[in-house]
């Protein structure tokens, strides 16, 4: 049998009684081993998605953005938003239950106008929306690039400021535009 270990030495887990290792009294929630987390184990679905995105060529992802893209742009041609019937109801579903526009009523008008080459109509419908389709595209663009071609453009890097004032402003006009006096009744569409 061992000689016990004299309280105090470096072999001693608790220098002194009452203190734990690091100085932490033993039983607290910090004393022991560090605990490591875990990842939880992906489901079927997860599985099956990380293999179809670790097989699949570098284009798939940008391809299928694009896809998406031009579908909504197909779907603004088709439907041409602009010659609806003033007594149909509306398919914003805040527009329907409270009459005020949200923040991105117009937006397919504006697209609508956009793909006519019709600038005026389209600032008139959602400026907003005008004003931030140059900066998605070439953000679209670089980004499809760089995944699909390996091309390096210049990239535009926004900082969390200008994108919190981007989105104030955004704010500011969705509710501008839903005031019932006079100046900004303009911007009611």
């Amino acid at each position: 049998m061992a000689d016990p270990v004299p309280v105090g030495t470096p072999t001693d887990p608790y220098p002194h009684p009452g203190a734990g290792v690091d100085g932490v009294p033993p039983g607290s929630w910090s004393a022991g081993p560090p605990v490591v987390w875990q990842p939880p184990e992906p489901d079927r679905l997860t599985r099956f998605v990380l293999r179809l995105h670790a097989r699949s060529p570098r284009w798939a992802a940008p391809l299928a953005a694009l896809g998406c893209v031009a579908a909504g742009m197909a779907y603004a041609l088709v439907s041409d938003p602009t010659t609806s019937d003033p007594d149909a109801a509306p398919s914003c579903l805040l527009k329907l239950t409270t009459g005020l526009d949200c923040p991105g009523c117009g937006g397919t008008r504006a697209l609508w106008y956009l793909l006519h080459a019709d600038l005026p109509a389209a600032a008139r419908h959602h400026a907003v929306f005008v004003f931030a389709v140059p900066f998605l595209a070439y953000l679209f663009v670089a980004w499809a690039g760089r995944q699909a071609f390996g091309w390096r453009l210049p990239e535009l890097r926004l900082s969390s400021p200008v994108i919190g004032g981007f989105l104030a402003v955004w704010m500011a006009f969705s509710v501008l535009r839903n005031l019932p006096w006079a100046p900004f009744t303009a911007l009611y569409v």
